[in-house]
């Protein structure tokens, strides 16, 4: 045979080529094996943790949420154009005061009560043999958990007192049915009103408790309504879009910008140039409304009226000639209706047009469900809460010009209130309605 010299020198390099592919080979293997075994470490020290869990265990939360504070202090109360968080509720109460002293006397302690309770701390330890300071649902200590509690007055507080009714804010009235309207008694209307918001249910829940534990001697509740709002992620860029109400649309597009003070100033704060009582400077009027969707027959309407009715695109929340929720419909482009209908809900509630201006309000709803009805539907809907430096303007103005709309076969307002929120305790030692209390007690104008 002859020899190959190519071949006697290529045969130990392909040898060496193999045993460095074996070495690389173990190599690699062990280094899995090793990385395996951290995961498998890791991952079982995970799973040992989980496995400790029990059932009964509390869902674990942030301590930066629990400890967010919204300052009580201040030229207006918080709660109104301050950020929502995802639980709200709104109680209306009964008020048992008979004399300018009594009233005086709820707000003080009410304010007190307030103050401790949105700003947090420990309650005081109490005599055993005696009922406990507090509750203990939120346990031994009350974090703020980014609480805002807001007081507003209705019409029969100031018209039911004679000692009240000079002092009435001049829009504030009972409120009355609209032609969708089936209002029920008795999810409507109050002497007084408390919303709250925070980023739990339970802390709600805490201080409306606390509050009737304190107060019993004043406030009796009429009616509740508790809701939510959907947590979103954020775009790309940061972004957080509207959320949805419960008919799957997003609510909140085209609502004035809350943090534009000179805006707010305009549309949601009572100032000194708008003819209301001296006491009720830095207020605002607050409009609650308990409206129930029925749900059941919207799911089977099309998609393509669903958007007609409301005007909008329901998953980008984009008018129907734009392309973002952010963008504002041309109607000067469209005055036949052809683009967006005339009777579309965003339509008839801001014809954007210089004369309807001065209708703009502030939205801040929850959603809400309550269960199933005797038919058995299910009762969910939109507590719907807004604020403006005119009620008859603002709300009255708006729902006013949605009457008969098409949206109205899918939803049926049940209850609520219109409310006049008193202005913010300025600093401490200050209360909410101090200048209303005084002016009560000095009595009528001679």
């Amino acid at each position: 045979m002859a020899h190959d010299p190519e071949a006697a020198t290529d045969k130990p390099s392909a040898l060496a080529a193999d045993r460095r592919k074996l070495l690389l080979g173990l190599g690699i293997a062990a280094g899995g094996a090793l990385v395996s075994s951290l995961v498998s470490e890791r991952s079982l020290a995970v799973e040992d943790k989980t496995a400790e869990r029990q059932v009964t265990d509390a869902p674990s939360s942030n301590r930066a949420d629990v400890e967010q504070r919204v300052p009580f202090y201040g030229v207006h109360q918080a709660g109104i154009v301050t950020p929502r968080p995802a639980n709200g509720m709104v109680v209306a109460f009964d008020v048992i005061a008979d004399t300018p002293a009594d009233f005086d006397k709820m707000l003080r302690k009410l304010t007190e009560r307030i103050v401790f309770l949105t700003q947090g701390g420990q309650p005081p330890s109490l005599d055993r043999k005696l009922p406990p300071a507090d509750s203990g649902i939120l346990g031994p200590e009350v974090f703020s958990d980014n609480l805002t509690i807001t007081v507003g007055l209705g019409d029969s507080i100031f018209e039911n007192r004679p000692w009240l009714k000079h002092l009435k804010p001049k829009c504030l009235q009972k409120m009355t049915q609209f032609t969708n309207d089936a209002l029920v008694a008795e999810l409507c209307h109050g002497d007084l009103s408390l919303q709250f918001c925070a980023n739990s249910a339970d802390t709600n829940i805490h201080a409306l408790r606390d509050i009737l534990k304190n107060l019993p001697e004043y406030l009796v509740p009429r009616w509740k309504q508790e809701g939510n709002v959907p947590t979103i992620l954020p775009d790309s860029d940061g972004h957080v879009q509207s959320a949805r109400n419960f008919l799957g649309f997003r609510d909140g597009s085209a609502n004035p910008h809350s943090s534009n003070e000179a805006l707010m100033d305009e549309i949601v704060w009572v100032g000194q140039g708008d003819g209301e009582p001296e006491w009720a400077i830095g207020g605002t009027y607050q409009a609650v409304r308990i409206i129930r969707n029925f749900v059941e027959r919207w799911d089977r309407t099309p998609l393509g009226e669903q958007e007609r009715i409301f005007g909008r695109r329901k998953m980008s929340g984009a008018p129907m000639d734009g392309k973002t929720e952010n963008d504002a419909p041309d109607y000067a482009k469209d005055p036949d209706g052809k683009v967006t209908r005339l009777d579309a809900h965003i339509r008839l509630a801001n014809p954007r047009t210089p004369e309807t201006q001065k209708n703009l309000i502030l939205r801040r709803p929850f959603n809400y469900s309550n269960g199933v009805t005797k038919n058995g539907q299910l009762d969910q809907g939109l507590l719907f809460i807004v604020y403006q430096a005119d009620l008859d303007r603002g709300f009255i103005a708006v729902q006013t010009r949605l009457s008969g709309e098409p949206l109205e076969e899918y939803i049926k307002p049940i209850g609520g209130g219109y409310f006049y929120v008193l202005p913010g305790a300025r600093e401490s030692g200050d209360y909410l309605g101090r200048k209303l209390a005084e002016a009560a007690a000095a009595g009528p104008p001679t």
